[in-house]
C-alpha cells in the first residue's frame, strides 16, 4: 500500500516537474520570438556616420523619409570605416551607408564577419587627378603616381589606369582582385607609391598624378569637375546599403531600401545632382 502510494506521488511529481519545463521552454520561445518580432519591426535605427558625401546624402534625402514613416534615426560618428563595420557586425549600429560590395567582402574575410549589401546608392566615382598636369597626354616616362592601398580600391585604381592606356593587366585575373604586381606592360614605366586614400590630397603635389576615391574627393574639397578620367564603375564598386545579414529582411531594412528607390528620392536627385553622382539605373526603374 505504501509502495502504490509513494509510486502514485512520485508520478504525480514528474506529471508536475514535467508540465513547469514545458510551460519554460514554451515561455522562453515565446520571449526569443517577441524578441524577434521587436527587432523586426522596431522604429528606432542607428546608422554609423562617417566624414563623406555617402552620410550627408542620407542626411539630407533619406532620413526625412524614414521619419516621416514614424522611426527615429540616430547617428553613431567613427573615424573610420573599419570600426564603422565592426561596430555593424557586432549589432552596436543597425546599418551604413559607406562601403561599396568589394569593401563588405573584403572585411567578412579579414575579420571574419556577417555583412551583406541590400540595396545599391548613388555613388562617386573616383578619378585622375593631378595638382601640375592638366592632361593625361602630359605623362612623361618614369612618371610618379600615387593610388590607395586597401585592396578593393587598390584593384579600381589600376582598373581605373589600365582605362587611360598607361598599363595593361593581366586578362586572366578577376578587375576586382587585381594587384600591382597583375600589370603586364607599364608604358611610361611608372613609379606607383600605393598609400592611405586619406593623405593622397594632401601629397597631390609630391606625384604627377593620383587616383583619388569620390568620398576622398569629397572630403578633401577638390572640385570634382578637374577630374583628369573618372573610372567606370563596376558592380562590385558601387555603394550600397550593409547591415548584418540577420537583419536584411527586418521591416525597417526593407523600408530604408524603398526610400532609396521612392519617387521623393528622384526628385531630389534630379533636383540636386551637379554631376558628383552615378546613379545606379535599378534604384529609379
Amino acid at each position: 500500500m505504501r509502495k502504490e502510494l509513494f509510486g502514485k506521488k512520485i508520478k504525480k511529481a514528474a506529471v508536475i516537474l514535467l508540465t513547469l519545463s514545458l510551460g519554460v521552454l514554451t515561455a522562453c520561445s515565446d520571449g526569443k520570438a517577441q524578441t524577434n518580432a521587436d527587432a523586426n519591426n522596431k522604429k528606432e535605427i542607428k546608422y554609423g556616420k562617417a566624414a563623406g558625401p555617402y552620410t550627408v546624402l542620407f542626411e539630407d534625402a533619406i532620413k526625412p523619409i524614414l521619419e516621416a514613416k514614424g522611426y527615429t534615426v540616430t547617428a553613431v560618428e567613427f573615424s573610420d570605416l573599419l570600426q564603422n563595420d565592426i561596430a555593424l557586425n557586432e549589432g552596436e549600429i543597425d546599418f551604413n551607408v559607406e562601403q561599396h560590395t568589394a569593401y563588405a567582402n573584403n572585411f567578412n574575410e579579414a575579420q571574419n564577419g556577417n555583412l551583406v549589401t541590400i540595396s545599391p546608392i548613388p555613388t562617386v566615382p573616383a578619378a585622375i587627378f593631378s595638382a601640375t598636369n592638366t592632361s593625361l597626354d602630359a605623362i612623361k616616362d618614369g612618371a610618379k603616381v600615387a593610388v590607395p592601398n586597401d585592396a578593393a580600391n587598390t584593384a579600381r585604381a589600376y582598373v581605373l589606369l589600365q582605362k587611360a592606356g598607361w598599363i595593361k593587366l593581366d586578362p586572366n585575373v578577376d578587375l576586382s582582385l587585381v594587384k600591382q604586381s597583375d600589370i603586364i606592360e607599364n608604358t611610361y614605366n611608372i613609379e606607383f607609391t600605393e598609400m592611405n586614400s586619406i593623405n593622397i590630397p594632401g601629397v597631390l603635389d609630391d606625384f604627377d598624378y593620383a587616383v583619388i576615391t569620390g568620398s576622398i574627393v569629397y572630403n578633401a574639397g577638390i572640385d570634382p569637375s578637374t577630374a583628369l578620367l573618372q573610372e567606370d564603375i563596376l558592380d562590385h564598386l558601387i555603394l550600397q546599403v550593409v547591415v548584418k545579414e540577420e537583419n536584411k529582411d527586418a521591416q525597417w531594412a526593407k523600408d530604408i531600401v524603398a526610400a532609396y528607390h521612392s519617387e521623393e528620392f528622384k526628385k531630389y536627385m534630379d533636383e540636386n545632382n551637379n554631376g558628383l553622382w552615378y546613379v545606379p539605373e535599378e534604384l529609379f526603374q
